[in-house]
């Protein structure tokens, strides 16, 4: 059976911030995401690492990489401006909406584009560049590391 989104799916980023503040989550880097990040910040990765990042416990004594949240649950990242790093935002940001959970039907895609505005507007996606992204998500996992 065909997915839902077989004639393609409408988005465009409006910047709105929904998806980057006021509500707690995880921005899960890759370590080329960090790598990136550092690079643009102008930081060693090491005092990248430390400043903008923690360690989530995943089970098996494993840890992934994600971006701190300010107090008020807003990204790291984000500023007065908007995103800091939106030229080299981590792969995570660059698919959204292109994750498995909410094109896994349409009634997720539709609970989704409630909160964001840049759903059904804009760049019209092809089944094969979703397919694209969603592999990508795959392709470059975020970072681990065994617990010390």
């Amino acid at each position: 059976m065909a997915p839902f989104y077989s004639e393609g799916l409408r988005f465009g980023c409006a910047r709105c911030s929904l998806c980057c503040r006021r509500d707690p989550g995880f921005v899960f880097l890759s370590e080329e995401d960090a790598e990136a990040l550092a690079k643009r910040l102008g930081l060693e990765y090491s005092s990248f690492l430390s400043t903008y990042c923690r360690w989530i416990p995943s089970g098996g004594g494993v840890e992934v990489l994600s971006l701190k949240e300010k107090l008020n649950y807003d990204c790291i990242l984000w500023g007065a401006d908007g995103c800091s790093a939106y030229e080299d935002r981590p792969l995570q940001c660059r698919t959204f909406p292109f994750w498995d959970s909410v094109v896994a039907d349409e009634a997720s895609w539709r609970a989704t584009a409630e909160e964001c505005p840049g759903m059904n507007v804009g760049k019209l996606f092809g089944r094969d560049e979703i397919e694209r992204l969603l592999a990508l998500r795959t392709e470059h996992p975020a970072a681990t590391r065994t617990r010390r």
